[in-house]
């Protein structure tokens, strides 16, 4: 089931950056919504048609000696036409002094002030970084996520079909976990699927007669990943008399639609005596020298 962005509060904010509150304290628990970040110089200076008050604000020293041009009560103007009660909040940098200005609106409009000593440069790197991967468009999807030669393969297909018996015969083969029954995909650009596993089944394999399985404690900690792009598909389904597959080779793979992002697919039919595993390498080594164009040496194994 896709689901839209997390709840992302101030105050978890100000706890993963150690961020000083200096006023708008009642306001810590404000939504943040929006992972770009606004500097406003140009509103500042009276540039007000493209205001975008749900985005976290940001003053540095250009916008702070801005503001500090003008005298009180056209500061406390200027101010209060861009620090609007929907803000979810206001970041100094480098720990500079700040007019009283900014501390009674903060205080009177509910908008957390915060303050820090990195510069806005180093503020804008980690903080858009950590907005996208929290806020990402998200879904789970029933399935195993492999590093198979370097690529992320996803196994789906309905539950009982091999699905976890191919991974296990995968990472016995020097190929990575990255997650089993559960894959959690994040969207976190316009071209890329990040997949990883619950906290609390990581690392784990569920295999029937077996139970469950520490691939860590069985193969190695070289066994697993805690994370990877979604590459490619492999669906598994049990053999269909009456459905064609292709028998040459020359078939392109379809697509599947993962949060707005088409992933190549692949249906292999099970049966007895397949070895899903060799499959699945071989899938995977032919989707790349189709991309490659035959151009570039194939991946090898990881381990």
């Amino acid at each position: 089931m896709e689901r839209g962005l997390k709840l992302l509060t101030v105050n978890q904010l100000v706890e993963k950056f150690n961020f000083e509150v200096l006023a708008g304290h009642v306001g810590l628990d404000k939504e943040i919504t929006e992972y770009s970040l606004k500097r406003p110089s140009a509103e500042l200076a009276g540039y007000l048609e493209h205001l975008t008050p749900k985005r976290i604000q940001v003053y540095g020293r250009t916008e702070l000696g801005l503001i500090q041009q003008f005298d009180y009560s056209v500061r406390r103007s200027k101010l209060a036409q861009v620090m609007l009660a929907e803000v979810p909040c206001v970041i100094i940098t480098r720990g500079l002094t700040i007019p009283l200005e900014f501390i009674e609106l903060a205080s009177e409009r509910k908008i957390p002030l915060l303050t820090t000593p990195r510069s806005s440069t180093q503020l804008f790197y980690l903080l858009i970084r950590y907005l996208i991967n929290q806020l990402a468009p998200s879904t789970n999807v029933q399935g195993v996520l492999v590093d198979v030669y370097g690529a992320g393969i996803m196994i789906t297909g309905e539950r009982g079909i091999g699905k976890s018996e191919a991974a296990l015969e995968l990472i016995k083969s020097g190929h990575l976990l990255v997650a089993a029954d559960i894959v959690k995909i994040r969207r976190v650009d316009e071209e890329r699927l990040l997949g990883t596993a619950p906290k609390r089944i990581r690392h784990q394999l569920e295999v029937r007669g077996l139970g469950i399985l520490d691939v860590t404690t069985l193969f190695g900690a070289g066994s697993a990943r805690d994370e990877k792009v979604i590459n490619f598909i492999v669906h598994l389904e049990d053999w269909k008399q009456d459905k064609i597959y292709d028998r040459m080779g020359i078939d392109t793979p379809e697509t599947r639609q993962i949060l707005g992002i088409s992933v190549p697919e692949i249906t292999i039919p099970v049966r007895p005596g397949r070895n899903l595993a060799t499959l699945i390498e071989v899938a995977v080594i032919q989707n790349w020298n189709r991309n490659c164009k035959g151009q570039v040496t194939p991946p090898i194994r990881n381990r």
